[in-house]
């Protein structure tokens, strides 16, 4: 499970928007909105990969598809301990 997020996403999206439409630097609009300017600054990049303006950087659809594909490799690999384990066993009763 995700750890809660600090922001509310409502937050997120004002902010964004108002760096974008205003003109204003990141810095004055995290000062008004009572954010850390570094995160404001993630916010809108983030915001301007997800619109193709970034195309280096991950949209935040592919940043989870990414996670919930490094879960399941994981898994994978723990069954995969687990046959193995098994599998190792059942040959050396055999023998």
């Amino acid at each position: 499970m995700p750890a809660p997020r600090k922001y509310p996403d409502e937050l997120r999206e004002r902010a964004v928007r108002e760096v974008r439409n205003s003109g204003r630097p990141v810095a004055h609009v995290a000062r008004d909105l009572g954010i850390h300017k570094e995160v404001l600054r993630l916010w809108v990049r983030q915001a301007e990969a997800d619109l193709g303006s970034w195309p280096d950087l991950l949209t935040t659809v592919e940043r989870a598809e990414l996670v919930q594909l490094r879960k399941d490799a994981a898994e994978l690999r723990r069954a995969n301990e687990i046959l193995k384990a098994a599998s190792y066993e059942t040959q050396g009763s055999s023998v």
